[in-house]
């Protein structure tokens, strides 16, 4: 079970992040400073550091020195995201902003533990430690770090390999969950940039009013609450990479700036009248159709040839036939490293049901639910059932004439629905009755989720965002 250390110096936050990490089976240990860790622990002995940036007494960054080769995960404010990526030049092998999406934590706690025990696994030994590791060597990419073999798939690694080098542009499509973040990484990682900072942003995750100021910077007083003068995110990739994930959510006022960027090469932040350069290689993402965006005027047209030098195309799950199986044993041993577990294996129903069934959330879903399965298992195999999936809603023969024949469910109040079908009815609902009159911000705090789960929900479920009123005052 992996070892991690929390130093942080706030204690609600602190017992937070414990108990999200404790429920996902990791061994957590934790320190209110630097002072503190280094009285209390070995710390060469964690697995993983996750450190605040500000702490009392020395800052998060001394950690990196102490860690002497352990990965520390920086935890710092929007406010501070340059100090953020001066820590990785420092370092540390990542960093997350506050107040962080439990999912997106975890997401990156898992993938830099996997890429340590990647990284330990020598090339003459067997790497069965990492399902990941074991995968790519199969396949023959373990440089680009993506499991599959088929055959849409060894073409996008063919692709990889020969833009990765240049600084063009690239355009990665496909539906949410598909991997395009890994894409990126794998672009970044295979550049001469590799050394540099790869800074990843969810335009759908950050309110529209912030956006321009949080990508290009801004100075004191530009605006209410602009206290001081401060750097944005493009500027923090100066010399490295900037990933914008979902662009075609990005705002028009925000695509203007970001074409001077790709044109001229600079930025001018808000409120300044002077621009500055800066040396960035952009890697953009969507799911949506941006040429036809930008026939009805929702997507700057210049922006999207500028763009759309490179174009990769990542396959849904659902076409990517046997990888699907691959994905999800790889999986299955992770969550068994992680849980401690070394009994469990799929049932053929199981197996079936993984192969046959559409997977609209595709990798991401895949992944939730054998963790799911995972900590559900009482015996040593995981059945459908375990991994929720009711294969008659999904695959269907088409003959049958009983009430899983393809009607709408959800929206028939005398069926019985299942728990999910449920809660996304009342998500829907919810949304639908109160987007008139509330923020994006006031809908994901009600809900309980972030403003980034919440868009996914609603590209998912086919609700769109209104674009006036109360709704974009967020």
């Amino acid at each position: 079970m992996p070892h991690i250390l929390i130093v942080e110096d706030e204690t609600i936050i602190r017992s937070a992040l414990r108990r999200l990490l404790e429920r996902n089976q990791y061994q957590v240990s934790e320190a209110g400073s630097v002072q503190e860790a280094q009285e209390r622990y070995s710390i060469p002995g964690f697995d993983l550091i996750v450190s605040d940036l500000r702490l009392p007494g020395a800052p998060g960054t001394e950690m990196i020195k102490l860690a002497e080769g352990t990965p520390v995960l920086i935890m710092t404010s929007y406010a501070s995201l340059r100090s953020a990526v001066d820590s990785m030049k420092m370092g540390a092998v990542d960093y997350i902003a506050k107040p962080f999406d439990h999912d997106e934590m975890l997401q990156t706690v898992a993938r830099i533990l996997r890429d340590r025990q990647t990284a330990k696994s020598a090339p003459g030994e067997p790497a069965a430690s990492s399902g990941r590791a074991a995968s790519d060597k199969d396949s023959g990419n373990g440089e680009i770090g993506i499991i599959g073999s088929c055959a849409p798939m060894q073409e996008l690694y063919s692709k990889i390999r020969k833009v990765a080098p240049t600084d063009s542009n690239v355009l990665i499509q496909g539906e949410s969950g598909t991997g395009k973040e890994l894409v990126a990484r794998a672009l970044h990682n295979l550049s001469k940039r590799a050394k540099a900072p790869l800074i990843s942003v969810n335009c759908a995750a950050i309110p529209e009013t912030l956006i321009e100021s949080e990508l290009f910077g801004h100075e004191k007083g530009a605006f209410t609450g602009a206290s001081a003068s401060r750097a944005g995110l493009v500027e923090a990739a100066d010399g490295g990479t900037l990933f914008l994930d979902e662009i075609g959510e990005l705002p028009l006022e925000a695509q203007a700036r970001l074409l001077r960027v790709l044109q001229e090469g600079e930025i001018r932040r808000v409120g300044s009248v002077q621009s500055q350069k800066v040396d960035v290689r952009l890697i953009a993402a969507t799911h949506r159709d941006l040429k036809g965006l930008a026939k009805i005027g929702q997507f700057r047209e210049d922006l999207y040839y500028r763009l759309h030098v490179i174009a990769l195309k990542l396959p849904a799950l659902r076409e990517r036939g046997n990888d699907v199986l691959e994905i999800a044993r790889a999986f299955l041993l992770r969550q068994c490293t992680r849980m401690g577990r070394d009994d469990l294996q799929f049932a053929q129903d199981a197996e079936q049901a993984i192969r046959h069934y559409s997977w609209p959330g595709n990798v991401r879903e895949l992944e939730n639910a054998i963790e799911r399965a995972v900590i559900l298992c009482e015996n040593s195999s995981i059945t459908a059932e375990l991994l929720g999936i009711d294969i008659e809603l999904d695959d269907l023969d088409e003959d049958d004439d009983g009430p899983s024949s393809g009607a709408p469910q959800a929206s028939n109040s005398s069926l019985e629905p299942t728990e999910d079908l449920s809660l996304e009815d009342y998500f829907q609902h919810f949304v639908l009755e109160h987007q008139d009159h509330m923020t994006e911000t006031e809908l994901a705090r009600k809900l309980g989720i972030s403003r980034k789960c919440l868009w996914e929900r609603r590209q998912r479920l086919g609700i769109p965002r209104r674009k006036s009123g109360a709704a974009t005052g967020t």
